[in-house]
Protein backbone atom coordinates (compact mmCIF):
# COMPACT_ATOMS: atom_id res chain seq x y z
CA UNK A 1 0.00 0.00 0.00
CA UNK A 2 1.25 3.05 -0.62
CA UNK A 3 1.89 5.97 2.02
CA UNK A 4 -0.38 8.94 2.19
CA UNK A 5 2.31 10.84 4.88
CA UNK A 6 5.86 11.39 4.98
CA UNK A 7 8.04 8.62 6.27
CA UNK A 8 11.98 7.84 6.67
CA UNK A 9 13.06 4.61 5.42
CA UNK A 10 15.13 2.15 3.17
CA UNK A 11 12.16 0.69 1.63
CA UNK A 12 10.37 2.91 -1.25
CA UNK A 13 9.13 2.63 -4.32
CA UNK A 14 9.62 5.54 -7.23
CA UNK A 15 7.46 5.80 -10.21
CA UNK A 16 7.42 2.57 -11.55
CA UNK A 17 6.59 -0.72 -9.90
CA UNK A 18 9.65 -2.31 -10.72
CA UNK A 19 12.35 0.38 -8.91
CA UNK A 20 11.68 -0.36 -5.58
CA UNK A 21 14.61 -0.37 -2.79
CA UNK A 22 15.11 -2.97 -0.49
CA UNK A 23 18.39 -2.60 0.63
CA UNK A 24 20.59 0.71 1.89
CA UNK A 25 22.89 0.19 -1.17
CA UNK A 26 19.64 0.06 -3.41
CA UNK A 27 18.45 3.49 -1.57
CA UNK A 28 21.46 5.15 -1.80
CA UNK A 29 21.48 4.83 -5.98
CA UNK A 30 17.86 5.70 -5.69
CA UNK A 31 18.71 9.15 -3.96
CA UNK A 32 21.58 9.46 -6.13
CA UNK A 33 19.89 9.23 -9.35
CA UNK A 34 16.99 11.70 -8.06
CA UNK A 35 19.42 14.22 -6.93
CA UNK A 36 21.55 13.83 -10.47
CA UNK A 37 17.75 13.64 -12.31
CA UNK A 38 17.12 17.29 -10.59
CA UNK A 39 20.61 18.91 -11.42
CA UNK A 40 19.84 17.63 -15.00
CA UNK A 41 16.42 19.55 -15.02
CA UNK A 42 17.86 22.81 -14.01
CA UNK A 43 20.18 21.82 -16.69
CA UNK A 44 18.20 21.43 -19.25
CA UNK A 45 15.59 24.73 -18.04
CA UNK A 46 18.94 26.49 -18.61
CA UNK A 47 19.22 25.29 -22.27
CA UNK A 48 15.73 25.87 -22.77
CA UNK A 49 15.79 29.48 -21.51
CA UNK A 50 19.15 30.49 -23.45
CA UNK A 51 17.67 28.77 -26.96
CA UNK A 52 14.12 30.65 -26.57
CA UNK A 53 16.53 33.93 -26.69
CA UNK A 54 18.49 32.74 -29.65
CA UNK A 55 15.49 31.50 -31.01
CA UNK A 56 13.15 34.62 -30.38
CA UNK A 57 16.34 37.13 -30.98
CA UNK A 58 14.42 39.20 -27.93
CA UNK A 59 15.35 39.32 -24.27
CA UNK A 60 12.34 37.47 -22.62
CA UNK A 61 11.31 40.94 -20.84
CA UNK A 62 11.07 42.41 -24.01
CA UNK A 63 8.51 39.56 -25.40
CA UNK A 64 5.97 40.61 -23.24
CA UNK A 65 3.28 41.98 -25.22
CA UNK A 66 2.26 45.60 -24.98
CA UNK A 67 -0.95 47.23 -24.49
CA UNK A 68 -1.41 48.02 -28.60
CA UNK A 69 -0.51 44.61 -29.42
CA UNK A 70 -3.52 42.99 -30.90
CA UNK A 71 -4.47 39.42 -29.06
CA UNK A 72 -4.75 37.58 -32.38
CA UNK A 73 -3.48 38.86 -35.04
CA UNK A 74 0.76 38.75 -34.04
CA UNK A 75 -0.33 35.35 -33.49
CA UNK A 76 -1.51 33.83 -36.21
CA UNK A 77 1.54 35.77 -38.17
CA UNK A 78 2.86 33.65 -41.00
CA UNK A 79 6.57 33.74 -39.63
CA UNK A 80 5.55 32.43 -36.10
CA UNK A 81 4.21 29.12 -38.00
CA UNK A 82 7.47 28.50 -40.39
CA UNK A 83 9.63 29.51 -37.64
CA UNK A 84 11.64 25.92 -36.97
CA UNK A 85 13.35 27.09 -33.57
CA UNK A 86 9.63 27.86 -32.55
CA UNK A 87 8.79 23.95 -32.74
CA UNK A 88 12.22 23.34 -31.40
CA UNK A 89 11.26 25.21 -28.27
CA UNK A 90 8.11 23.52 -27.86
CA UNK A 91 10.17 20.17 -27.84
CA UNK A 92 12.49 21.15 -25.13
CA UNK A 93 9.28 22.80 -23.41
CA UNK A 94 7.78 19.22 -23.50
CA UNK A 95 10.36 17.68 -22.21
CA UNK A 96 11.24 19.80 -19.48
CA UNK A 97 7.29 20.11 -18.77
CA UNK A 98 7.18 15.88 -18.41
CA UNK A 99 11.22 15.80 -16.45
CA UNK A 100 9.27 18.32 -14.09
CA UNK A 101 6.21 15.88 -12.95
CA UNK A 102 8.25 12.89 -13.10
CA UNK A 103 10.35 14.81 -10.31
CA UNK A 104 6.92 15.90 -8.85
CA UNK A 105 5.54 12.04 -9.10
CA UNK A 106 8.77 10.85 -7.35
CA UNK A 107 8.65 13.08 -4.84
CA UNK A 108 4.63 11.81 -4.29
CA UNK A 109 6.51 8.48 -2.46
CA UNK A 110 6.06 10.19 0.09
CA UNK A 111 9.71 9.06 1.59
CA UNK A 112 11.62 11.95 3.05
CA UNK A 113 14.89 10.77 1.78
CA UNK A 114 13.86 11.17 -1.94
CA UNK A 115 12.27 14.80 -1.03
CA UNK A 116 15.05 15.72 0.03
CA UNK A 117 17.53 14.55 -2.83
CA UNK A 118 15.05 16.11 -5.27
CA UNK A 119 15.01 19.34 -3.45
CA UNK A 120 18.86 19.55 -3.10
CA UNK A 121 19.64 18.31 -6.39
CA UNK A 122 17.52 21.37 -7.91
CA UNK A 123 19.30 23.57 -5.82
CA UNK A 124 22.31 22.55 -6.45
CA UNK A 125 21.33 22.46 -9.92
CA UNK A 126 19.61 26.29 -9.99
CA UNK A 127 23.29 27.01 -8.31
CA UNK A 128 25.53 25.39 -11.00
CA UNK A 129 23.32 26.95 -14.16
CA UNK A 130 21.15 29.44 -13.48
CA UNK A 131 22.28 31.74 -10.21
CA UNK A 132 23.77 34.27 -13.25
CA UNK A 133 20.60 33.95 -15.40
CA UNK A 134 18.96 36.73 -13.85
CA UNK A 135 18.28 38.45 -17.29
CA UNK A 136 17.08 35.31 -18.32
CA UNK A 137 14.44 34.45 -15.76
CA UNK A 138 10.80 34.71 -17.40
CA UNK A 139 7.65 34.15 -15.59
CA UNK A 140 6.18 32.36 -18.35
CA UNK A 141 4.13 30.04 -16.07
CA UNK A 142 3.97 29.85 -12.14
CA UNK A 143 3.98 26.28 -11.88
CA UNK A 144 7.44 25.28 -10.68
CA UNK A 145 7.49 21.68 -11.91
CA UNK A 146 6.89 22.91 -15.90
Amino acid sequence: MMHMTFYWGKQVTVLFDSWKTDSWTSYALTLLACFLFSVFYEYMEDRRLRFNVIATGKKPSSTLPSVDTPLLISRLAGSVWTNPARYAAAILFCINSAMGYLLMLAIMSFNGGVFFAIVLGLAFGYLIFRINDVELVVEENPCACA
